[in-house]
């Protein structure tokens, strides 16, 4: 069953989070308790073989061994590679979680464009609506224990409802040797095509919206089953499975307490864990670094697939009965079965005001939020506030008269005369920048004159 604290940490306060340190179901002390209790005892086994069995020269060449160790431990980058593999798994996890179909979308649907209120037509949204069901419960069985546990066979698939006995003989008539839990999903296009053809869909936009919808449903059937046929490439689980054994493996030598050997000191800042002069017997840091990776381990472990039997994996069973429940009540009970339509208390009023409880009465005193920029102060200056005429972008260059052949004859011509080339264009529409460009296209029309007269000159001489 799933553990849910939601309600627990709907606010923060002091020590949230740890009122949950003392749960038990779905804890990693659960999860971790018989690994933490092997690698203790071995520690334990390591330290009191040290101390009291070896001799003064064994017990020289165990430190020596013990410091490789420690060494090589360093070595292994456990957190990087720890982090990234659970990160893929719990991004697995989650896009499993939204690949499980549910069908609210495709009963509305039905409801909406299915019509009849005779035998024939319950019926046919009944008969609908089960098929989608069914290759729901099919998908599952391929890929969730709890499921699989529940419907062994397929005669307990028709004892539950999900199919009948006819059907199953034609389910069992075809043969394949892949899941056929698509079978479902090509009855109710045959059958919705019937639909149409008798009437009961009253046109083909209602039927493409049926058939879309249920196209959506088959899609999650198969994204799941293939997440279950597609795992994580082994290598990767097999390396950071092997990277976190080997560092605690390394640790439970490494981080045991030596002796210093006689006659030696190590200079300051030089003594590694579980080598100082505090002789620890219960290695805290080490205990606690276990806890820490291992348990990381686990996490990833427990939800790689959450279609089990694990305190936290999905609730397979429970969202089979509420699908059937709920799209049965859709198609069934609540066709037309609508309220009678009222006016609402706010039809008079302009801004409806729901009321608040005393407990909730200070939100309605809060401002609405009208955007970031909604309370900024601007200049005062009113000049900073006119509008101008932005400055005109750059033309694109002219065509070259090589360019031009290919672009045809009517090409515009490359030569441009330097007497227009100055000249404004019209007058500007801010009234009072046009004292100034007018100014400006005088000065530049004498300084283009200028220099057309001093070309011309130029190529007579």
């Amino acid at each position: 069953m799933t553990v849910s604290y939601t309600l627990k940490v709907a606010e923060a306060r002091f020590g949230g989070f740890s009122s949950l340190l003392l749960r038990w179901k779905g804890s990693i002390y659960k999860l971790l308790y018989k690994e933490f209790l092997l690698f203790v005892a071995l520690y334990a086994v390591l330290s009191v073989i040290y101390r009291l069995l070896l001799t003064q020269e064994q017990k020289q060449v165990y430190a020596q061994v013990a410091r490789y160790c420690n060494h090589s431990a360093d070595l292994i980058p456990l957190s990087f590679v720890l982090g990234f593999y659970v990160t893929l798994v719990v991004n697995r996890w989650w896009s499993q979680y939204t690949s499980i179909p549910l069908p609210d979308q495709l009963m509305c649907v039905i409801s909406a464009s299915v019509h009849g209120v005779d035998q024939q037509g319950r019926l046919l949204r009944r008969t609908l609506i089960r098929y989608a069901n069914l290759a729901s419960v099919l998908v599952l069985r391929s890929v969730s224990t709890r499921v699989l546990k529940r419907f062994p066979t397929m005669e307990h698939v028709v004892d539950a409802g999900f199919m009948s006995q006819e059907e199953r003989k034609k389910f069992e008539s075809l043969k394949s040797d892949f899941n056929k839990y698509w079978v479902p999903c090509v009855w109710f296009t045959n059958l919705a095509a019937q639909a149409r053809r008798d009437g009961r869909i009253r046109d083909d936009i209602a039927l493409c919206l049926l058939l879309e919808e249920l196209n959506k449903y088959r899609a999650k059937c198969s994204m799941l089953f293939h997440y279950d046929w597609i795992s994580i490439p082994l290598v990767y689980t097999q390396v950071v499975t092997i990277a976190v054994y080997s560092f605690f493996a390394l640790s439970l030598v490494g981080r045991q307490f030596v002796e210093r050997e006689a006659g030696t000191a190590e200079p300051q800042g030089t003594l590694e864990p579980g080598q100082g002069d505090l002789d620890m017997y219960v290695p805290l840091t080490t205990l606690l670094q276990f806890f820490f990776y291992a348990g990381w381990l686990k996490v990833a472990e427990q939800i790689i697939n959450p279609f089990g039997e694990d305190d936290d994996d999905f609730e397979t069973n429970q969202l089979i009965d509420r699908n059937l429940q709920v799209s049965m009540l859709s198609v069934d009970d609540m066709y037309q079965n609508l309220p009678l339509a009222e006016k609402d208390p706010y039809w008079d009023e302009e801004q409806p005001h729901p009321p608040y409880t005393v407990a909730t009465a200070a939100d309605s005193l809060r401002p609405s939020f009208l955007g970031s920029t909604f309370n900024l102060r601007v200049c005062d200056d009113p000049e900073q506030s006119v509008q101008v005429e932005a400055s005109p972008r750059l033309a694109p260059p002219a065509p070259t008269p090589l360019l031009s052949r290919f672009l045809g004859a009517g090409a515009p011509s490359p030569a441009i005369s330097l007497r227009n080339f100055g000249r404004a264009r019209g007058a500007p529409r801010t009234p009072h920048l046009l004292r100034f460009r007018a100014e400006e296209g005088v000065e530049s029309e004498d300084r283009i004159d200028e220099a057309g007269e001093s070309a011309d000159a130029a190529l007579e001489a």
